[in-house]
């Protein structure tokens, strides 16, 4: 059998040390001869923010962040960056704070240091999304793409167990559906195979001890390979689905995400059998989708999409939206009815069983 793929590797900077995120920050902005930094940050993040703030040359800062980054919200951060004459970014927090930056990035140009303080795993990715009238869009672009990564384990002790857990879930969903996205390649499938190698007991360890430090060094390192795999892979089925649902109904992210996973996994892995079989051997010998579907629900995550606020009326409607994005090379064929019967199970939380 020979071997043939086109493979992409994504230029980045990675500062990776427990304690030292405004040593490490400062070191990347002066490494990038920035000199006028907006800095993006919400209110969990003030204390961290006003320390780089002392020692870095911020200029302006934006300190309300909303998840799935509303167009107007873009805007403003744009036009802010433009009037101050920005020329860095610096972001500290989730997914919800780099995509703000991303999008400062993607109309401006401008270079982004990012210092994640979940495991989103946006910092490691070209992906930027938006939401306006209650549908997000999603792109690719160079631009987004953070220069430098500051890493620090210490900063996600402040985010309460549920939501942790929650969003290492999350960077597994990375992984897994980079098994079956459309630029799949021997590459990225290593990565994300060492990602989920290390998330499974990383976050068994976390939720056991969310005090234990090395646990959360553990899922922090896989978040970061599970998202340089999908970044390399694209966006499969899974993540199509929750982009709808993130951008049409509001749904809590990484919740989300942790959610519909086995459930799209349950569909696939009939017609995608190396894939099964690599979360099969990271969830040591279980089925791959109800072993995801029993580490969420040994984890403690929220169990169903109706939990999260989605209405079933609007069940057949986000099946529509999803079954147009879904790309045409999932592994497996399918139709509007199969998305709906994904989602429905979803909602509903129904057991997976294989």
């Amino acid at each position: 059998m020979t071997i043939s793929f086109d493979h992409t590797t994504l230029g980045q900077r990675v500062l990776f040390g427990t304690g030292r995120a405004a040593e490490h920050a400062a070191a990347a902005i002066d490494g990038l001869g920035a000199r006028r930094v907006l800095l993006i940050g919400g209110a969990a993040v003030r204390a961290l923010a006003d320390t780089i703030a002392e020692s870095a040359p911020v200029v302006a800062r934006i300190d309300e962040v909303v998840q799935h980054v509303p167009v107007e919200n873009g805007r403003a951060a744009v036009e802010l960056a433009e009037r101050a004459g920005i020329d860095a970014v610096l972001t500290i927090g989730g997914g919800s704070s780099t995509g703000l930056g991303k999008i400062v990035a993607r109309d401006t140009r401008l270079p982004i240091v990012a210092i994640p303080t979940t495991f989103a795993g946006s910092e490691a990715t070209d992906v930027w999304g938006q939401t306006e009238g209650e549908r997000k869009t999603t792109g690719t672009d160079g631009s987004v793409l953070p220069k430098v990564i500051v890493y620090d384990a210490s900063l996600s002790v402040s985010l309460p167990a549920h939501l942790a857990i929650a969003s290492g879930l999350n960077a597994v969903a990375h992984a897994v559906d980079g098994f079956w996205a459309p630029r799949a390649d021997p590459i990225n499938t290593a990565l994300g195979t060492e990602g989920i190698r290390v998330l499974f007991p990383g976050l068994r360890a976390l939720h056991a001890r969310p005090d234990d430090i090395q646990a959360r060094e553990q899922t922090l390192y896989g978040a970061y390979l599970a998202a340089v795999a999908f970044a390399s892979a694209g966006s499969g089925m899974h993540h199509k689905i929750c982009h709808v649902l993130g951008g049409a109904y509001g749904l809590s992210h990484a919740e989300m995400h942790a959610i519909v996973l086995a459930y799209v996994t349950a569909f696939n892995a009939p017609a995608a059998p190396d894939a099964a079989a690599r979360v099969s051997s990271a969830l040591g010998g279980a089925p791959a989708a109800a072993g995801l579907y029993e580490l969420r629900e040994s984890l403690g995550v929220a169990g169903s999409l109706a939990e999260l606020g989605l209405r079933e009326r609007d069940i057949p409607e986000a099946a529509r939206l999803a079954t147009a994005a879904i790309p045409a090379s999932n592994p497996r064929p399918f139709d509007v009815s199969d998305v709906e019967g994904i989602i429905r199970a979803a909602w509903a939380g129904e057991p997976v069983e294989e």
